[in-house]
């Protein structure tokens, strides 16, 4: 009994949407608000790109980090014999 429910709810959700949808459209304007709001989402999806794109380096940067810092603690654990005075 509730899946027929389910479909009138969910068709009268899409055919309410179908109409707020057909009213914008057809308001002044509207085509402006419409592209701009295309702009937005565009600029947005790029703005995830460049995120996603710098949480990759910083994990890199964490990964070299790390590698200096045991390369730093590896010199100060073998400390270089002083050098030699040359005999001439």
């Amino acid at each position: 009994m509730t899946e027929p429910r389910k479909n009138d709810l969910l068709t009268r959700l899409v055919e309410l949407s179908e109409e707020a949808k057909q009213r914008l459209q057809e308001a002044p304007g509207a085509d402006r608000v419409l592209t701009t709001l295309n702009g937005v989402r565009e600029r947005l999806d790029d703005l995830q790109r460049r995120v996603r794109g710098l949480e990759e380096l910083e994990r890199r940067l964490n990964a070299l980090e790390k590698k200096v810092d045991k390369l730093a603690k590896t010199q100060k654990a073998t400390p270089k014999p002083p050098p030699q005075p040359s005999e001439s």
